[in-house]
């Protein structure tokens, strides 16, 4: 029987209001349902229709201070994604959820609870939160560095994982006869002691579908890779170009195999916002109608947020001025603001150009053309080395994800980069990973 042939991962990104900072705005765009359940669940039964692999919900914990100019608030994903597991039968769910501003303890009951009653659906994507304005929040002074951070990130990471392995596979007897419930000879505390977290241990609840949920990362810095090539089994990221793509997808890959895990196993899925028309003219004018709706006082935050330096002084319509970023000292760890340089130095901008780039999605990969364009890029980064999927981010919904849906995926399908229907039933069969072994079980399988 011939190998079957590598197929795309493909994730629907759900931002309330849409991934264009304007998209609340479109004239199709639904801004009074984004507090309605039903709407999301509407989504999700759309998403798994197509057969996608996921939805993939972003969080933080601080409110934007921009909220003023865009749909930016955030319902809480966990509680998000249990309302629309009930009504969905196959596709995944991956939340967001910070190491700086959670325990271990509490994140992992709530994750083992969702991939329960979900029957194996959950991921979690693992974040360490960049929102210096969230610190306060939780009665912090200040916020902790980005080293400190992925410090951190990595030891909540080790705790969380032995949490879910406490309970080994078999644990769970509920034998009648005997009168046996669990078998506690196999239920372990983990007796963690570390530099920021002490937990005793064990979970309060059995090990889940999948093993554990799926890790996924994002960020694309040092430490973000580094922290990925130990952990990650999706990795969320952001590129402008195919060579920037491929430059990530081959570090990540070799970084993977040299701590002796298997790159195949980790999915590298960058964001693309797709704007789609019957011609290509037709969709770069809807982008442009997009960006006509943008107003400059949110652009220009949103912009001093990655490159902290204030432009609300300058002319618009006038060249860049780069020499007002600076990439010392913490801020130069950002990937993202080296998103912005990249596309300011190849591209050299106006400010407002700049600002439109931007207002797509934040600095992931825009695409404006016919859905057959749309395809050739997908494929194009698919076939050489850039991605292994992509995480879809509409400008606006439903409509914004009903095209790239109705036009899109079967040409995907058609050229047999994508699944005609489910094989699995958990988000790792989805994702071609494999069910990990129980930390606590592996030596006493080695000496059996």
């Amino acid at each position: 029987m011939p190998a079957k042939s590598r197929q795309l991962n493909l994730n629907l990104f759900i931002y309330p209001g849409g991934h264009h900072e304007a998209g609340w705005r479109y004239k199709d765009s639904a801004p009074d349902r984004v507090l309605d359940i039903a709407y999301y669940q509407e989504l999700a039964k759309k998403a798994e229709a197509s057969k996608f692999d996921a939805l993939f919900f972003a969080d933080g914990p601080a409110l934007a201070d921009n909220i003023r100019y865009a749909s930016r608030f955030r319902l809480e994903p966990l509680t998000w994604i249990s309302a629309l597991a009930a009504v969905t039968e196959r596709i995944g769910f991956i939340a967001t959820a910070s190491t700086t501003y959670n325990e271990p303890y509490n994140l992992a009951r709530l994750f083992a609870s969702v991939d329960h009653l979900s029957s194996g659906r959950a991921g979690w994507n693992i974040v360490t939160t960049g929102d210096e304005s969230a610190a306060l929040n939780f009665g912090f002074d200040r916020h902790p560095t980005h080293a400190d951070r992925y410090e951190r990130a990595g030891e909540f990471v080790d705790v969380v994982t032995k949490l879910w392995d406490s309970w080994e596979d078999d644990a769970l007897v509920s034998d009648r006869e005997s009168g046996i419930f669990a078998d506690t000879d196999k239920i372990h505390p983990v007796n963690h002691i570390g530099k920021y977290h002490r937990v005793k241990g064990p979970l309060t609840l059995p090990r889940s579908p999948q093993g554990r949920p799926v890790y996924v990362q994002a960020g694309s810095s040092e430490d973000g890779r580094s922290f990925a090539s130990r952990y990650a089994e999706a990795i969320f990221t952001a590129h402008q170009t195919l060579g920037n793509a491929q430059e990530f997808y081959a570090d990540i890959k070799a970084r993977v195999k040299s701590v002796g895990r298997n790159p195949d196993h980790v999915k590298v899925l960058p964001g693309i916002s797709p704007f789609i028309g019957s011609t290509e003219a037709e969709a770069r004018a809807l982008h442009d109608e997009f960006n006509e709706l943008t107003q400059p006082e949110y652009s220009l935050h949103q912009l001093r947020r990655i490159v902290d330096a204030d432009l609300s002084g300058y002319n618009l319509d006038g060249p860049f001025p780069r020499e007002l970023i600076s990439v010392e000292g913490e801020r130069g760890a950002s990937s993202r603001l080296h998103v912005v340089l990249d596309i300011i130095e190849r591209e050299n901008p106006t400010i407002r150009q700049l600002l439109h780039r931007l207002a797509g999605a934040r600095g992931h990969w825009v695409q404006a053309g016919t859905p057959e364009q749309i395809a050739d890029n997908i494929q194009e980064w698919f076939d050489n080395g850039a991605a292994d999927g992509f995480n879809v981010m509409p400008p606006y919904l439903q409509g914004g994800f009903d095209v790239f849906a109705e036009e899109v995926v079967p040409i995907l399908r058609r050229r047999g980069l994508f699944r005609h229907n489910y094989e699995g039933a958990t988000l790792r069969d989805h994702l071609g990973l494999p069910r990990p072994d129980n930390t606590f079980s592996q030596p006493q399988k080695a000496s059996a």
